[in-house]
């Protein structure tokens, strides 16, 4: 994989679950990074078993040779009350990346979700789509916690996330019409494209100037569809397996490889399964998507 563009990595969502906390709960942060280490790989993402503390953090990766690729941010722009606390939060988290090295920032709005929205109740059913007001104010919120990521040499990576208002691909469309493309990038994922009813492959080549960040994740189209037919919220998809790693769902990732390596993408993507390690062994299903990978790229 050493003549890819692009670096590969891997989110220690593989290990424990962020939604679904049940998931890999009992899984130490020694147990992930070297699994990490085991596979070769040199980044990865924040996860809630890593340690807080920036200088612990630091030590834990730096004798592994792993570098911190990025952190989940989520966000409440949607609503302007919640401005200002917002943006001071993010810049916090700006100021935490900065100080690992990182040079992305993750970045989702959870206004109108189920799983995220503090204003929301847990008997509620379904994600509440935004006003046209209610974009306008996301994208405003979104264009001034960009401005702030750049001054700490960070892009602002918006994660379009299953469960969430950008979710399907006319309005990942929306989002990047709505937004400074100077200051708000795309984080492309190809199981919450599929997920939210996009060709992954389609959304890659529509909106690759705008990708700044990857995640790289397949799906299992007869789970979903199942999921769907009992009206499973986001978080209950997760706890069925919809998801899981490149090579072992339905997404063909040879032609999105192949995209890649034509226009020359030379950010990081990561590996990720995000479904119950207890069942699914996270290191021997990194190994195989790494094996996948591996021969796609000696096709293309």
């Amino acid at each position: 994989m050493s003549k890819l563009p692009f670096q590969l990595g891997i989110h220690p969502i593989n290990w424990v679950g962020e939604d679904v906390k049940e998931h890999g709960d009992d899984t130490t942060c020694a147990q992930i990074l070297d699994d990490i280490q085991r596979l070769g790989l040199t980044g990865t993402e924040m996860g809630r078993k890593y340690p807080t503390d920036p200088a612990t953090l630091r030590e834990e990766l730096s004798k592994r040779n792993i570098n911190l690729i990025s952190q989940w941010k989520s966000v409440l722009f949607s609503d302007p009350a919640y401005r200002q606390a917002e943006l001071d939060d993010y810049r916090r988290h700006a100021e935490f990346l900065q100080s690992m090295g990182s040079k992305v920032i993750s970045t989702a709005e959870v206004g109108g979700s189920l799983h995220f929205d503090p204003r929301r109740t847990p008997n509620e059913k379904e994600v509440l789509r935004l006003s046209d007001a209610e974009w306008h104010v996301l994208a405003e919120g979104l264009n001034q916690a960009g401005a702030i990521a750049q001054e700490y040499g960070l892009k602002l990576t918006y994660h379009h996330h299953g469960g969430t208002v950008v979710e399907q691909p006319e309005e990942i469309d929306r989002l990047m019409d709505l937004t400074d493309p100077s200051l708000v990038y795309l984080l492309f994922d190809t199981g919450h494209a599929y997920y939210g009813g996009a060709d992954p492959l389609e959304v890659l080549r529509k909106h690759y100037d705008r990708i700044a960040y990857i995640h790289l994740k397949d799906i299992r189209p007869d789970v979903l569809e199942q999921a769907r037919a009992e009206q499973s919220d986001f978080v209950g998809c997760i706890r069925r397996g919809v998801f899981t790693v490149p090579g072992d769902g339905c997404i063909d990732f040879e032609p999105i490889l192949q995209e890649l390596i034509t226009r020359g993408y030379d950010g990081w993507a990561m590996l990720e399964g995000e479904q119950d390690p207890a069942i699914h062994n996270p290191y021997e299903y990194a190994k195989r998507s790494l094996s996948y990978m591996e021969s796609l790229y000696q096709r293309v």
